[in-house]
Protein backbone atom coordinates (compact mmCIF):
# COMPACT_ATOMS: atom_id res chain seq x y z
CA UNK A 1 0.00 0.00 0.00
CA UNK A 2 1.08 3.39 -0.99
CA UNK A 3 0.88 6.79 1.09
CA UNK A 4 -1.23 9.15 1.38
CA UNK A 5 -4.44 6.79 0.13
CA UNK A 6 -7.58 7.19 0.74
CA UNK A 7 -9.79 6.59 3.29
CA UNK A 8 -12.27 4.17 2.26
CA UNK A 9 -8.95 1.92 0.21
CA UNK A 10 -7.42 1.88 3.67
CA UNK A 11 -10.22 0.82 5.48
CA UNK A 12 -11.40 -1.86 2.68
CA UNK A 13 -7.50 -3.31 2.73
CA UNK A 14 -6.98 -3.68 6.61
CA UNK A 15 -10.44 -4.58 7.99
CA UNK A 16 -10.72 -7.06 4.70
CA UNK A 17 -13.72 -5.60 3.26
CA UNK A 18 -15.28 -4.89 0.34
CA UNK A 19 -14.85 -0.61 -0.86
CA UNK A 20 -18.76 -0.54 -1.05
CA UNK A 21 -18.97 -1.82 2.55
CA UNK A 22 -15.93 0.70 4.19
CA UNK A 23 -17.66 3.63 1.62
CA UNK A 24 -20.96 2.96 4.10
CA UNK A 25 -19.64 2.78 7.07
CA UNK A 26 -17.82 5.85 6.75
CA UNK A 27 -21.35 7.75 5.54
CA UNK A 28 -22.43 5.84 9.00
CA UNK A 29 -20.08 7.81 10.49
CA UNK A 30 -17.80 4.51 11.45
CA UNK A 31 -14.19 5.49 10.95
CA UNK A 32 -12.35 7.98 12.75
CA UNK A 33 -8.83 9.45 12.03
CA UNK A 34 -6.68 11.36 15.09
CA UNK A 35 -9.73 11.25 17.16
CA UNK A 36 -11.59 13.15 14.64
CA UNK A 37 -15.16 11.63 12.83
CA UNK A 38 -14.42 11.42 8.77
CA UNK A 39 -17.44 10.99 6.71
CA UNK A 40 -15.39 11.86 3.59
CA UNK A 41 -14.40 8.50 1.44
CA UNK A 42 -11.32 10.40 -0.30
CA UNK A 43 -9.62 11.87 3.19
CA UNK A 44 -6.22 11.55 2.93
CA UNK A 45 -4.37 8.79 5.08
CA UNK A 46 -0.95 8.60 6.07
CA UNK A 47 1.24 5.72 7.28
CA UNK A 48 1.36 7.20 11.24
CA UNK A 49 -2.51 7.94 11.15
CA UNK A 50 -4.50 7.02 13.82
CA UNK A 51 -7.30 5.14 12.33
CA UNK A 52 -10.26 3.81 14.15
CA UNK A 53 -13.04 1.57 12.05
CA UNK A 54 -15.93 0.71 14.33
CA UNK A 55 -14.08 1.43 17.40
CA UNK A 56 -11.12 -0.84 17.21
CA UNK A 57 -7.86 0.33 15.36
CA UNK A 58 -6.55 -0.57 11.81
CA UNK A 59 -2.61 -0.55 12.02
CA UNK A 60 -0.57 -0.41 8.81
CA UNK A 61 2.03 -3.23 8.93
CA UNK A 62 4.34 -1.97 6.30
CA UNK A 63 6.55 -4.48 4.04
CA UNK A 64 6.65 -7.87 5.19
CA UNK A 65 9.29 -11.06 4.18
CA UNK A 66 8.40 -14.51 4.38
CA UNK A 67 9.96 -17.47 3.87
CA UNK A 68 7.70 -20.75 3.57
CA UNK A 69 8.65 -24.63 3.44
CA UNK A 70 5.79 -25.49 0.38
CA UNK A 71 4.52 -28.76 0.58
CA UNK A 72 3.50 -31.19 -2.31
CA UNK A 73 0.20 -29.94 -3.73
CA UNK A 74 0.23 -26.06 -3.02
CA UNK A 75 0.39 -23.73 -6.22
CA UNK A 76 2.24 -20.20 -5.48
CA UNK A 77 -0.82 -18.21 -6.50
CA UNK A 78 -2.97 -15.93 -5.04
CA UNK A 79 -6.18 -18.04 -5.72
CA UNK A 80 -6.82 -21.21 -7.08
CA UNK A 81 -9.75 -23.02 -8.41
CA UNK A 82 -8.19 -26.48 -8.14
CA UNK A 83 -5.67 -26.89 -5.67
CA UNK A 84 -4.78 -24.87 -2.13
CA UNK A 85 -2.80 -22.11 -2.73
CA UNK A 86 0.91 -21.06 -0.26
CA UNK A 87 -1.47 -18.45 1.16
CA UNK A 88 -3.42 -20.93 2.58
CA UNK A 89 -0.43 -21.76 5.00
CA UNK A 90 0.18 -18.67 6.31
CA UNK A 91 -2.07 -17.63 9.37
CA UNK A 92 -1.41 -13.27 8.96
CA UNK A 93 -3.58 -10.37 8.32
CA UNK A 94 -3.93 -8.18 4.89
CA UNK A 95 -2.22 -10.81 2.44
CA UNK A 96 -4.15 -9.20 -0.32
CA UNK A 97 -1.16 -7.68 -1.79
CA UNK A 98 1.16 -10.00 -0.97
CA UNK A 99 2.91 -12.57 -4.06
CA UNK A 100 5.63 -15.43 -3.83
CA UNK A 101 8.76 -13.97 -5.11
CA UNK A 102 9.87 -17.16 -7.18
CA UNK A 103 7.40 -19.54 -7.65
CA UNK A 104 7.52 -23.16 -7.59
CA UNK A 105 5.79 -25.73 -9.70
CA UNK A 106 2.82 -27.94 -7.93
CA UNK A 107 5.17 -30.69 -7.23
CA UNK A 108 7.83 -28.69 -6.26
CA UNK A 109 8.88 -28.47 -2.19
CA UNK A 110 10.90 -26.21 -0.46
CA UNK A 111 11.83 -22.23 0.12
CA UNK A 112 9.58 -20.33 -1.16
CA UNK A 113 9.32 -16.07 -0.17
CA UNK A 114 6.52 -14.21 -0.01
CA UNK A 115 6.43 -10.65 0.63
CA UNK A 116 4.50 -7.25 -0.03
CA UNK A 117 7.61 -5.46 -1.25
CA UNK A 118 7.92 -5.44 -5.20
CA UNK A 119 11.18 -4.20 -5.47
CA UNK A 120 12.78 -6.12 -3.31
CA UNK A 121 11.10 -9.54 -4.81
CA UNK A 122 12.47 -8.13 -8.51
CA UNK A 123 15.80 -7.47 -7.38
CA UNK A 124 16.24 -11.25 -6.08
CA UNK A 125 14.10 -13.08 -8.38
CA UNK A 126 14.84 -11.10 -12.34
CA UNK A 127 17.80 -12.82 -14.16
CA UNK A 128 19.42 -9.39 -14.79
CA UNK A 129 20.77 -9.59 -11.16
CA UNK A 130 22.34 -13.11 -11.63
CA UNK A 131 20.98 -14.31 -8.13
CA UNK A 132 21.09 -18.01 -8.15
CA UNK A 133 18.50 -20.52 -7.11
CA UNK A 134 19.86 -23.55 -6.19
CA UNK A 135 17.88 -27.02 -6.06
CA UNK A 136 18.55 -30.82 -4.82
CA UNK A 137 16.99 -32.78 -7.52
CA UNK A 138 16.53 -36.60 -7.48
CA UNK A 139 16.56 -38.09 -11.07
CA UNK A 140 15.02 -41.05 -13.16
CA UNK A 141 18.54 -41.86 -14.96
CA UNK A 142 21.98 -42.67 -13.19
CA UNK A 143 23.74 -39.06 -14.04
CA UNK A 144 26.70 -38.95 -16.63
CA UNK A 145 29.61 -36.52 -16.65
CA UNK A 146 28.74 -35.99 -20.35
CA UNK A 147 25.07 -34.27 -18.97
CA UNK A 148 26.98 -32.78 -15.80
CA UNK A 149 29.25 -30.75 -18.08
CA UNK A 150 26.27 -30.12 -20.83
CA UNK A 151 24.24 -28.19 -17.87
CA UNK A 152 27.54 -26.44 -16.52
CA UNK A 153 27.46 -24.95 -20.42
CA UNK A 154 24.16 -24.59 -21.19
CA UNK A 155 21.67 -26.71 -22.93
CA UNK A 156 19.22 -26.01 -25.44
CA UNK A 157 15.78 -26.00 -24.21
CA UNK A 158 12.73 -27.10 -26.54
CA UNK A 159 10.78 -23.69 -27.95
CA UNK A 160 14.13 -21.71 -26.94
CA UNK A 161 16.29 -19.36 -29.43
CA UNK A 162 19.54 -19.26 -26.94
CA UNK A 163 21.39 -21.79 -24.85
CA UNK A 164 20.64 -21.98 -20.85
CA UNK A 165 23.04 -19.72 -18.67
CA UNK A 166 26.16 -21.62 -17.36
CA UNK A 167 24.72 -23.46 -14.30
CA UNK A 168 26.12 -25.02 -11.06
CA UNK A 169 25.78 -28.74 -11.36
CA UNK A 170 26.94 -30.93 -8.43
CA UNK A 171 26.81 -34.24 -8.07
CA UNK A 172 25.93 -36.04 -4.87
CA UNK A 173 24.72 -39.53 -5.38
CA UNK A 174 24.23 -41.76 -8.75
CA UNK A 175 20.93 -40.62 -8.60
CA UNK A 176 21.06 -37.10 -6.80
CA UNK A 177 22.18 -33.51 -8.05
CA UNK A 178 22.32 -29.99 -7.06
CA UNK A 179 22.08 -27.59 -9.66
CA UNK A 180 22.19 -24.16 -9.47
CA UNK A 181 20.71 -21.67 -12.23
CA UNK A 182 20.08 -17.80 -12.16
CA UNK A 183 17.44 -17.94 -14.70
CA UNK A 184 13.77 -18.47 -14.25
CA UNK A 185 12.15 -19.71 -17.79
CA UNK A 186 9.07 -22.55 -17.09
CA UNK A 187 9.84 -25.38 -15.64
CA UNK A 188 13.26 -24.56 -16.40
CA UNK A 189 14.57 -27.12 -14.24
CA UNK A 190 12.90 -30.03 -15.35
CA UNK A 191 13.40 -29.13 -19.04
CA UNK A 192 17.29 -28.90 -18.44
CA UNK A 193 17.49 -32.69 -16.92
CA UNK A 194 15.23 -33.54 -20.13
CA UNK A 195 17.57 -31.81 -22.63
CA UNK A 196 20.68 -33.91 -21.62
CA UNK A 197 18.22 -37.01 -21.91
CA UNK A 198 17.02 -37.33 -18.21
CA UNK A 199 14.15 -37.06 -16.21
CA UNK A 200 13.04 -35.20 -12.56
CA UNK A 201 11.68 -37.60 -9.71
CA UNK A 202 11.45 -35.44 -7.11
CA UNK A 203 12.57 -31.42 -6.92
CA UNK A 204 13.06 -29.29 -3.95
CA UNK A 205 14.08 -26.02 -3.76
CA UNK A 206 16.94 -24.73 -0.81
CA UNK A 207 18.38 -21.39 -1.72
CA UNK A 208 17.00 -18.18 -3.20
CA UNK A 209 20.04 -15.93 -3.83
CA UNK A 210 21.81 -15.79 -0.28
CA UNK A 211 18.59 -16.65 1.95
CA UNK A 212 18.54 -20.45 2.52
CA UNK A 213 16.04 -22.63 3.98
CA UNK A 214 15.98 -22.77 7.52
CA UNK A 215 16.07 -26.65 8.26
CA UNK A 216 14.15 -26.41 11.55
CA UNK A 217 10.51 -25.62 9.45
CA UNK A 218 8.59 -28.71 8.94
CA UNK A 219 7.25 -28.61 5.50
CA UNK A 220 4.15 -26.03 5.64
CA UNK A 221 5.51 -24.34 8.13
CA UNK A 222 6.72 -20.45 7.78
CA UNK A 223 8.80 -17.41 9.71
CA UNK A 224 9.37 -14.02 9.22
CA UNK A 225 12.64 -13.38 7.35
CA UNK A 226 15.54 -11.79 9.75
CA UNK A 227 16.97 -8.06 8.78
CA UNK A 228 20.02 -9.85 7.82
CA UNK A 229 18.38 -12.19 5.23
CA UNK A 230 16.26 -9.27 3.95
CA UNK A 231 19.52 -7.52 2.90
CA UNK A 232 20.70 -10.18 1.55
Amino acid sequence: MKFPCRLDKFISHLAETPRTKARAGIKRKDASVNGEVISAYDHPITATDDVLWQGKPLVFLGKRYYMLNKPVGYVCANSDELHPTVFDLLDEPNMSDFHVAGRLDLDTTGLVLITNDGDWSHKITSPKHNKFKTYLIETQEPLTDDALEKLRQGVQLRNEKELTRPAIAEQLATYCLRLSICEGKYHQVKRMLAAVGNKVVELHREKVANIELDETLASGEYRLLSAAEISL
